[in-house]
């Protein structure tokens, strides 16, 4: 009984971690990706404005990388040679309210007397009269987008985005898995977003 009782207790311990790691983004495709076309080698491309991080660039791409091998594309030898152009981008936005929100509307406990200021991601002393914390309302938006072009002709043939909410700002982790995301149902496309769950591969920030 003792042994059934243990197993039991692993086997929701394992459940309770995989829906950890389980990321559930909304995604979109556009596009008219042509029926007679076939996933082939392919080369990232930098706008002008993105060549000024190439790092951060780097990051993106390697982040997407993965998704791409899987929908059947993979990464030319020679760029001369990619049949498609791959454009990456991310961003988070955040939906806290105005940072001189007024502090009379602020709900729960008051803060017995103590000013603070509410900013983005932070509490510190400054401006106001404080009732409870805004800060437990916040969240953020994540998104990712990939866009595939016809390298001879320049035709935009696919558009994938994914977007996920959280409590905190950071991406660097989910980049995979929201590539993955956007590119699951490839070639399909489906512009109303739909619910698509993937696994988690990195560690969060410590």
């Amino acid at each position: 009984m003792i042994r059934l009782l243990t197993a039991a207790a692993v086997a929701v311990a394992l459940g309770g971690c995989a829906a950890f790691n389980n990321l559930s983004n909304e995604v979109s495709t556009y596009g008219s990706w042509p029926a007679d076309r076939q996933p082939a080698t392919f080369v990232f491309e930098r706008l002008p404005s993105q060549q000024a991080h190439p790092e951060r660039r780097q990051q993106l791409e390697d982040a997407a990388r993965g998704a791409l091998e899987a929908a059947g594309f993979r990464a030319a030898a020679d760029p001369n040679d990619a049949q498609y152009l791959m454009q990456v981008g991310a961003r988070v936005t955040s939906n806290d309210p105005w940072i001189f929100n007024d502090p009379l509307f602020w709900r729960g406990a008051a803060f017995n007397g103590h000013p603070w200021r509410y900013g983005r991601g932070y509490w510190g002393p400054g401006w106001g009269w404080g009732w409870g914390s805004p800060y437990e309302s916040q969240s953020f938006e994540r998104e990712v987008a990939l866009l595939i072009r016809d390298r001879r002709t320049g035709q935009l043939l696919y558009e994938a985005r994914a977007n996920n909410n959280g409590p905190s700002p950071s991406i660097d982790y989910l980049l995979p898995a929201m590539f993955e995301a956007a590119l699951k149902d490839f070639p399909n496309v489906s512009p109303a977003p739909r619910s698509v769950t993937t696994q988690i591969s990195k560690k969060p920030p410590a």
